[in-house]
C-alpha cells in the first residue's frame, strides 16, 4: 500500500523522466519480494533494486522488452577486444600499404595465438581474403605454428569463393608440400571456383587429382562438375561415366542439347 501511495502521488505531467527518479520513488517503501510481485513493470531494465537480492532477481526474470539478450554477431563472444580492434584497423588501412605495414608491426604481431586465429577466421568470413592471406602468412612464421589442414581449407575455400584462384592454388601447393590433403568440400569449392573463373581445364586437373585421393568419393564435387561442364560435352561425359560407376543408383539430369548449342 505504501508503494502504491508513493506512485499515485506522482502526477502524469511530472512522471519521472529517468529510471533513477522512478527508482528513488520505489525505494521509499523498501518493498518486500511479495509486494514487488504485484508491482506494475514501470521500471527500466537497467534499474538495480538491491542487486543480487531475491527481489532484484524476480524483477529481472519478469522483465523482457523483446530485444536479443546476446550480441547479434555470431562468434563475437569468441573474439577479444584487441582482435576486434585489429580487424577494424586492417580494413581501414588495406588500401595503404605503408600504413598497413606499420599497423601490422605495432598491433598484429603482438596478438596472442588465439586472437590471431580469430582475426584470420573473421576476415575469411567477411571475404577480406587479401587481408586473411597476410594474417595466414604471419601465423605460419610463429613458433607455435603447426600445419593444420583446417586453416588451409578455410582459406582456400574463401579464396575460391572470391575467384582468387591463383592465390588459392598457391595455398593449395603449400598445403600439399606439408603433406596435408584436402577433403571433399575443399575439392568441390576449388572446382567450383575454377568453373566460375572460366577455366574448365584447371577444374578437370583438380578433378583428376581428387580421383587419386585415398578418401572415399562424395557426390558433391561430381555434381558441381556435371553442372559446370554443360557447355563442354566431351569433358562432361568423362565425369558422367565416372559418376555412374561410383554411384550406380544415382541419376543425372541431362538437359536438351539445343540449350547449349550442342548438336
Amino acid at each position: 500500500m505504501a508503494i502504491r501511495a508513493a506512485v499515485s502521488r506522482v502526477k502524469p505531467a511530472s512522471f519521472p523522466s529517468s529510471h533513477m527518479e522512478l527508482l528513488r520513488i520505489v525505494l521509499v517503501a523498501n518493498p518486500s519480494q511479495q509486494q514487488i510481485s504485484h508491482l506494475p513493470l514501470l521500471y527500466s531494465p537497467r534499474a538495480r533494486i538491491g542487486e543480487g537480492t531475491p527481489a532484484a532477481l524476480e524483477l529481472r526474470r519478469r522483465y523482457h522488452d523483446g530485444r536479443p539478450r546476446g550480441p547479434l554477431w555470431r562468434g563475437k563472444k569468441m573474439i577479444g577486444k584487441e582482435a576486434l580492434f585489429v580487424i577494424l584497423g586492417l580494413k581501414r588501412f588495406k588500401d595503404d600499404e605503408e600504413k598497413l605495414g606499420k599497423f601490422i608491426k605495432t598491433h598484429v604481431l603482438r596478438l596472442l595465438k588465439m586472437d590471431k586465429i580469430a582475426v584470420l577466421i573473421e576476415l575469411e568470413r567477411q571475404e577480406e581474403v587479401d587481408l586473411a592471406l597476410k594474417i595466414f602468412r604471419i601465423i605460419q612464421e610463429e613458433d607455435w605454428y603447426k600445419p593444420d589442414v583446417y586453416l588451409y581449407k578455410d582459406l582456400i575455400v574463401a579464396l575460391a569463393k572470391c575467384k582468387k584462384m591463383e592465390e588459392a592454388m598457391q595455398i593449395w601447393e603449400s598445403m600439399r608440400k606439408e603433406e596435408l590433403f584436402p577433403d571433399s568440400q575443399t575439392y568441390a569449392e576449388v572446382i567450383r571456383g575454377f568453373l566460375r573463373y572460366g577455366s574448365p581445364a584447371d577444374a578437370m586437373n583438380i578433378y583428376e587429382e581428387m580421383k587419386k585421393s585415398p578418401d572415399p568419393p562424395e557426390e558433391l564435387p561430381f555434381r558441381i562438375l556435371l553442372k559446370g561442364l554443360l557447355p563442354h560435352p566431351l569433358l562432361r561425359n568423362r565425369v558422367k561415366q565416372d559418376f555412374e560407376e561410383l554411384f550406380p543408383e544415382r541419376h543425372i539430369y541431362d538437359p536438351p542439347e539445343e540449350i547449349f548449342g550442342m548438336r
